[in-house]
Protein backbone atom coordinates (compact mmCIF):
# COMPACT_ATOMS: atom_id res chain seq x y z
CA UNK A 1 0.00 0.00 0.00
CA UNK A 2 1.43 3.45 -0.95
CA UNK A 3 0.24 5.98 1.99
CA UNK A 4 0.78 9.25 1.99
CA UNK A 5 1.82 10.59 5.51
CA UNK A 6 1.14 14.40 6.22
CA UNK A 7 3.48 15.71 8.65
CA UNK A 8 5.68 12.94 8.58
CA UNK A 9 8.61 14.76 9.24
CA UNK A 10 7.46 15.39 12.70
CA UNK A 11 7.36 13.56 15.92
CA UNK A 12 4.59 11.20 15.60
CA UNK A 13 4.60 11.32 11.13
CA UNK A 14 7.82 9.86 11.18
CA UNK A 15 7.58 6.96 13.40
CA UNK A 16 4.44 6.12 11.23
CA UNK A 17 6.60 6.12 8.36
CA UNK A 18 8.86 3.78 10.38
CA UNK A 19 6.22 1.41 10.94
CA UNK A 20 4.49 1.31 7.70
CA UNK A 21 7.80 0.30 6.25
CA UNK A 22 8.69 -1.98 8.67
CA UNK A 23 5.24 -3.67 7.48
CA UNK A 24 6.19 -3.47 4.13
CA UNK A 25 4.24 -0.28 3.32
CA UNK A 26 5.10 2.39 0.66
CA UNK A 27 5.24 5.92 2.99
CA UNK A 28 5.45 9.60 0.82
CA UNK A 29 5.68 11.84 3.22
CA UNK A 30 4.63 15.75 2.49
CA UNK A 31 5.97 18.32 4.82
CA UNK A 32 5.85 21.86 5.39
CA UNK A 33 8.82 22.17 7.84
CA UNK A 34 7.32 24.68 9.58
CA UNK A 35 10.03 26.59 12.03
CA UNK A 36 7.20 26.18 15.07
CA UNK A 37 7.26 22.60 14.51
CA UNK A 38 11.44 22.10 13.18
CA UNK A 39 14.43 23.06 14.05
CA UNK A 40 16.26 25.30 11.17
CA UNK A 41 18.01 22.14 10.00
CA UNK A 42 15.25 19.25 10.13
CA UNK A 43 15.60 15.86 9.38
CA UNK A 44 13.67 14.66 6.65
CA UNK A 45 12.69 11.10 5.80
CA UNK A 46 14.82 8.64 4.17
CA UNK A 47 12.08 8.04 1.74
CA UNK A 48 9.79 9.45 -1.17
CA UNK A 49 9.65 12.96 0.36
CA UNK A 50 8.08 16.27 -1.25
CA UNK A 51 8.79 19.51 0.46
CA UNK A 52 5.31 21.33 0.87
CA UNK A 53 1.94 23.03 2.66
CA UNK A 54 -0.97 20.76 2.99
CA UNK A 55 -3.20 23.86 2.37
CA UNK A 56 -1.65 24.26 -1.06
CA UNK A 57 -3.84 22.70 -3.17
CA UNK A 58 -1.72 21.57 -6.55
CA UNK A 59 0.97 20.41 -4.13
CA UNK A 60 -0.94 18.14 -2.15
CA UNK A 61 -2.58 16.94 -5.56
CA UNK A 62 0.87 16.17 -7.31
CA UNK A 63 1.04 13.97 -3.68
CA UNK A 64 -1.99 12.23 -4.05
CA UNK A 65 -1.48 10.69 -7.75
CA UNK A 66 -1.17 6.71 -7.30
CA UNK A 67 -1.59 7.25 -3.87
CA UNK A 68 -3.71 4.25 -1.84
CA UNK A 69 -4.54 6.02 1.23
CA UNK A 70 -3.72 8.77 3.29
CA UNK A 71 -2.96 9.05 6.96
CA UNK A 72 -2.66 12.67 8.16
CA UNK A 73 -0.64 13.99 10.96
CA UNK A 74 -0.09 17.31 9.76
CA UNK A 75 -0.98 20.27 12.27
CA UNK A 76 -0.52 22.54 14.53
CA UNK A 77 -0.21 21.14 17.74
CA UNK A 78 -0.55 21.99 21.82
CA UNK A 79 -2.14 25.14 23.63
CA UNK A 80 -0.31 27.75 21.67
CA UNK A 81 0.66 31.02 23.82
CA UNK A 82 -2.51 32.74 23.87
CA UNK A 83 -6.35 33.39 21.39
CA UNK A 84 -3.78 35.44 19.05
CA UNK A 85 -2.83 31.88 17.63
CA UNK A 86 -6.33 30.98 16.95
CA UNK A 87 -6.21 32.02 13.27
CA UNK A 88 -3.06 29.77 12.92
CA UNK A 89 -4.44 26.70 14.41
CA UNK A 90 -7.80 27.25 12.19
CA UNK A 91 -5.52 27.48 9.35
CA UNK A 92 -3.07 25.07 9.45
CA UNK A 93 -5.52 22.28 11.00
CA UNK A 94 -8.80 22.75 9.60
CA UNK A 95 -8.25 25.11 6.20
CA UNK A 96 -5.02 22.08 5.86
CA UNK A 97 -7.72 19.07 6.11
CA UNK A 98 -10.37 20.74 3.96
CA UNK A 99 -7.75 21.07 0.61
CA UNK A 100 -6.34 17.71 1.20
CA UNK A 101 -9.91 15.63 1.77
CA UNK A 102 -10.70 17.98 -1.72
CA UNK A 103 -8.46 16.81 -3.24
CA UNK A 104 -8.95 13.03 -2.25
CA UNK A 105 -12.56 13.46 -3.40
CA UNK A 106 -11.43 14.77 -6.81
CA UNK A 107 -8.54 12.03 -7.59
CA UNK A 108 -10.52 9.19 -5.78
CA UNK A 109 -7.87 8.80 -3.04
CA UNK A 110 -11.02 6.87 -0.65
CA UNK A 111 -9.46 5.87 2.62
CA UNK A 112 -7.98 8.27 5.12
CA UNK A 113 -6.52 8.20 8.83
CA UNK A 114 -6.67 11.22 11.26
CA UNK A 115 -4.69 12.18 14.14
CA UNK A 116 -7.32 12.84 16.14
CA UNK A 117 -7.14 13.81 19.87
CA UNK A 118 -8.49 13.69 23.37
CA UNK A 119 -9.11 16.96 23.81
CA UNK A 120 -12.32 16.86 21.94
CA UNK A 121 -13.75 15.91 25.21
CA UNK A 122 -12.95 18.86 27.24
CA UNK A 123 -12.71 17.07 30.55
CA UNK A 124 -13.28 12.76 30.89
CA UNK A 125 -16.03 11.13 32.36
CA UNK A 126 -17.33 11.99 35.92
CA UNK A 127 -19.89 10.28 38.47
CA UNK A 128 -21.34 11.95 40.65
CA UNK A 129 -23.18 9.70 43.81
CA UNK A 130 -26.77 10.75 43.83
CA UNK A 131 -26.84 11.83 39.92
CA UNK A 132 -24.82 9.49 38.79
CA UNK A 133 -22.65 10.45 34.96
CA UNK A 134 -22.64 14.11 34.77
CA UNK A 135 -21.17 16.65 32.66
CA UNK A 136 -19.00 19.41 34.80
CA UNK A 137 -18.52 22.74 33.36
CA UNK A 138 -15.34 24.83 32.90
CA UNK A 139 -13.44 25.15 36.19
CA UNK A 140 -13.80 28.72 37.27
CA UNK A 141 -10.91 30.97 37.32
CA UNK A 142 -11.57 32.06 41.35
CA UNK A 143 -11.62 27.92 42.39
CA UNK A 144 -8.12 27.83 40.45
CA UNK A 145 -6.55 30.53 41.50
CA UNK A 146 -7.74 29.56 45.51
CA UNK A 147 -6.12 26.20 44.75
CA UNK A 148 -9.53 24.11 44.51
CA UNK A 149 -8.65 21.89 40.88
CA UNK A 150 -11.20 19.50 41.24
CA UNK A 151 -14.80 19.74 39.30
CA UNK A 152 -17.79 19.23 41.14
CA UNK A 153 -21.41 18.19 40.41
CA UNK A 154 -23.24 20.68 38.33
CA UNK A 155 -26.28 19.46 40.06
CA UNK A 156 -24.93 19.37 44.20
CA UNK A 157 -21.78 20.38 44.03
CA UNK A 158 -20.37 17.00 45.06
CA UNK A 159 -16.78 15.55 44.84
CA UNK A 160 -16.69 13.48 41.51
CA UNK A 161 -14.99 10.26 40.70
CA UNK A 162 -13.00 10.27 37.47
CA UNK A 163 -13.28 7.44 34.88
CA UNK A 164 -12.85 6.39 31.58
CA UNK A 165 -14.13 8.36 28.64
CA UNK A 166 -15.79 6.28 25.41
CA UNK A 167 -15.80 7.27 22.15
CA UNK A 168 -19.67 8.16 22.31
CA UNK A 169 -19.06 10.84 25.13
CA UNK A 170 -20.12 14.14 24.32
CA UNK A 171 -17.56 16.19 22.92
CA UNK A 172 -16.65 19.90 24.16
CA UNK A 173 -13.77 21.00 23.40
CA UNK A 174 -12.44 23.77 25.69
CA UNK A 175 -9.93 25.49 23.79
CA UNK A 176 -8.93 26.43 20.29
CA UNK A 177 -6.63 23.60 19.45
CA UNK A 178 -9.11 21.35 20.81
CA UNK A 179 -12.10 23.02 18.45
CA UNK A 180 -9.55 22.63 15.12
CA UNK A 181 -8.71 18.96 16.17
CA UNK A 182 -13.13 18.68 16.44
CA UNK A 183 -14.08 20.40 13.29
CA UNK A 184 -11.01 17.87 11.36
CA UNK A 185 -13.11 15.32 12.18
CA UNK A 186 -16.56 16.77 10.77
CA UNK A 187 -14.48 17.35 7.21
CA UNK A 188 -13.73 13.80 7.60
CA UNK A 189 -17.03 12.37 8.04
CA UNK A 190 -18.69 15.28 5.46
CA UNK A 191 -15.67 14.06 3.17
CA UNK A 192 -16.58 10.12 3.81
CA UNK A 193 -20.06 10.70 2.87
CA UNK A 194 -19.70 12.52 -0.11
CA UNK A 195 -17.47 10.51 -1.56
CA UNK A 196 -18.07 7.37 -0.59
CA UNK A 197 -14.52 7.24 1.48
CA UNK A 198 -13.59 5.62 4.84
CA UNK A 199 -12.72 7.88 7.65
CA UNK A 200 -10.79 6.60 10.89
CA UNK A 201 -10.02 9.33 13.34
CA UNK A 202 -7.28 8.12 16.13
CA UNK A 203 -8.27 9.76 19.58
CA UNK A 204 -4.75 10.03 20.41
CA UNK A 205 -4.24 10.57 24.52
CA UNK A 206 -0.48 12.00 25.73
CA UNK A 207 1.92 10.56 23.18
CA UNK A 208 5.53 10.40 24.58
CA UNK A 209 8.69 9.14 23.34
CA UNK A 210 11.64 9.30 21.69
CA UNK A 211 12.50 12.06 19.11
CA UNK A 212 9.47 14.78 20.89
CA UNK A 213 10.64 18.45 20.54
CA UNK A 214 12.26 20.18 23.33
CA UNK A 215 11.85 23.68 25.14
CA UNK A 216 8.44 24.77 23.54
CA UNK A 217 5.12 25.72 24.33
CA UNK A 218 3.67 23.75 21.50
CA UNK A 219 5.21 20.32 23.05
CA UNK A 220 3.64 17.91 25.25
CA UNK A 221 3.67 17.97 28.97
CA UNK A 222 6.53 15.01 28.92
CA UNK A 223 8.83 16.55 26.84
CA UNK A 224 8.94 20.24 29.10
CA UNK A 225 9.60 18.03 32.50
CA UNK A 226 12.09 15.51 30.20
CA UNK A 227 14.18 19.20 28.88
CA UNK A 228 13.98 20.85 32.59
CA UNK A 229 15.85 17.27 33.79
CA UNK A 230 18.07 17.61 31.11
CA UNK A 231 19.06 21.02 31.87
CA UNK A 232 19.82 19.84 36.03
CA UNK A 233 16.42 21.56 36.84
CA UNK A 234 13.33 20.06 38.81
CA UNK A 235 10.05 19.71 36.27
CA UNK A 236 7.77 22.34 37.26
CA UNK A 237 4.49 20.16 37.61
CA UNK A 238 0.85 22.60 37.22
CA UNK A 239 -1.53 22.71 39.67
CA UNK A 240 -1.45 20.32 42.76
CA UNK A 241 -0.18 17.13 40.06
CA UNK A 242 -3.13 15.36 40.53
CA UNK A 243 -4.34 15.63 36.97
CA UNK A 244 -5.14 12.18 35.36
CA UNK A 245 -4.04 11.49 31.78
CA UNK A 246 -3.42 8.13 29.51
CA UNK A 247 0.47 8.31 28.72
CA UNK A 248 0.75 6.07 25.37
CA UNK A 249 3.91 5.46 23.83
CA UNK A 250 4.51 6.95 19.87
CA UNK A 251 5.47 3.27 18.91
CA UNK A 252 1.92 2.35 19.97
CA UNK A 253 0.18 4.88 18.10
CA UNK A 254 2.28 4.50 15.03
CA UNK A 255 1.02 0.84 15.35
CA UNK A 256 -2.75 1.92 15.50
CA UNK A 257 -2.13 3.96 12.38
CA UNK A 258 -0.87 1.35 10.27
CA UNK A 259 -3.74 -1.15 11.88
CA UNK A 260 -6.14 1.41 10.72
CA UNK A 261 -4.91 2.07 7.39
CA UNK A 262 -4.58 -1.69 7.10
CA UNK A 263 -8.38 -1.75 8.59
CA UNK A 264 -9.73 1.06 6.33
CA UNK A 265 -10.72 -1.06 3.55
CA UNK A 266 -12.87 -3.40 5.43
CA UNK A 267 -14.53 -0.46 7.55
CA UNK A 268 -17.80 1.04 6.67
CA UNK A 269 -17.42 3.14 3.91
CA UNK A 270 -19.93 6.78 4.05
CA UNK A 271 -18.74 7.37 7.54
CA UNK A 272 -16.14 8.77 9.77
CA UNK A 273 -15.46 5.51 12.78
CA UNK A 274 -13.39 6.84 15.87
CA UNK A 275 -11.07 5.53 18.43
CA UNK A 276 -9.65 6.14 21.69
CA UNK A 277 -5.89 5.26 21.51
CA UNK A 278 -4.12 5.16 24.54
CA UNK A 279 -2.61 2.67 27.31
CA UNK A 280 -5.46 2.06 29.24
CA UNK A 281 -2.96 2.91 32.46
CA UNK A 282 -3.82 6.26 33.76
CA UNK A 283 -1.34 8.02 35.81
CA UNK A 284 -1.07 11.48 37.32
CA UNK A 285 1.00 14.23 35.85
CA UNK A 286 2.89 14.28 39.00
CA UNK A 287 3.23 10.52 38.89
CA UNK A 288 4.90 11.11 35.02
CA UNK A 289 7.09 13.74 36.29
CA UNK A 290 8.50 11.65 39.53
CA UNK A 291 8.80 8.70 36.93
CA UNK A 292 11.29 10.78 34.62
CA UNK A 293 12.66 12.48 37.36
CA UNK A 294 13.75 9.07 39.26
CA UNK A 295 15.05 7.47 35.80
CA UNK A 296 17.00 10.53 34.94
CA UNK A 297 18.55 10.81 38.78
CA UNK A 298 17.29 14.62 38.45
CA UNK A 299 16.05 16.83 41.05
CA UNK A 300 12.58 15.81 42.50
CA UNK A 301 9.52 17.63 40.78
CA UNK A 302 8.48 20.85 41.72
CA UNK A 303 4.55 20.89 42.35
CA UNK A 304 3.82 25.12 41.67
CA UNK A 305 -0.15 25.31 41.92
CA UNK A 306 0.15 27.13 38.93
CA UNK A 307 -2.79 26.83 36.26
CA UNK A 308 -3.64 27.63 32.69
CA UNK A 309 -7.78 28.27 31.61
CA UNK A 310 -7.23 25.90 28.88
CA UNK A 311 -6.66 22.89 30.56
CA UNK A 312 -8.81 20.02 31.48
CA UNK A 313 -8.42 18.60 34.87
CA UNK A 314 -9.14 14.67 34.36
CA UNK A 315 -9.32 12.76 30.82
CA UNK A 316 -8.59 9.32 30.52
CA UNK A 317 -8.87 6.55 27.54
CA UNK A 318 -11.66 3.85 27.29
CA UNK A 319 -9.46 2.73 23.89
CA UNK A 320 -11.81 -0.95 24.45
CA UNK A 321 -12.64 -0.37 20.94
CA UNK A 322 -9.71 -0.31 19.12
CA UNK A 323 -8.69 -3.50 20.54
CA UNK A 324 -11.49 -5.01 20.38
CA UNK A 325 -12.14 -4.14 15.99
CA UNK A 326 -8.51 -3.27 15.25
CA UNK A 327 -6.91 -6.07 17.36
CA UNK A 328 -4.27 -3.17 18.59
CA UNK A 329 -2.37 -3.63 21.69
CA UNK A 330 -0.41 -1.24 23.30
CA UNK A 331 3.50 -2.89 23.85
CA UNK A 332 5.23 -0.02 26.22
CA UNK A 333 4.40 0.42 29.72
CA UNK A 334 4.61 3.14 31.75
CA UNK A 335 7.66 2.37 33.59
CA UNK A 336 9.37 0.89 30.62
CA UNK A 337 8.30 3.84 28.63
CA UNK A 338 8.95 6.22 31.17
CA UNK A 339 12.93 4.85 31.86
CA UNK A 340 13.68 4.58 27.84
CA UNK A 341 12.39 8.62 27.04
CA UNK A 342 14.69 9.81 30.23
CA UNK A 343 17.42 8.44 27.91
CA UNK A 344 16.09 9.09 24.30
CA UNK A 345 17.26 11.96 22.37
CA UNK A 346 15.14 14.88 21.53
CA UNK A 347 14.48 16.96 18.61
CA UNK A 348 16.00 20.11 19.14
CA UNK A 349 13.98 23.05 19.72
CA UNK A 350 11.30 24.60 17.39
CA UNK A 351 11.66 28.12 16.46
CA UNK A 352 9.34 30.51 18.59
CA UNK A 353 7.26 33.19 17.14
Amino acid sequence: MRVLVTGGAGFIGSHIVTALTDAGHEPVVLDALLPSAHRATPVVPAVEFRHADVRDPGAVAAALRGVDAVCHQAAMVGLGQGFADAPEYVSCNDLGTAVLLAAMADLGVRRFVLAGSMVVYGEGRYECPAHGVVRPGPRRPEDLAAGRFEPLCPACGAELTAGLVAEDAPVDPRNVYATTKLAQEHLAAAWARAAGGTAVSLRYHNVYGPGMPRDTPYAGVASLFRSALARGEAPRVFEDGGQRRDFVHVRDVAAAAVLALEAAEGLPPGALSTYNTGSGEPHTVGEMAAALAGACGGPRPVITGEYRLGDVRHVTADSARLRGELGWRPGVGFAEGMAEFARAEQRASAALR
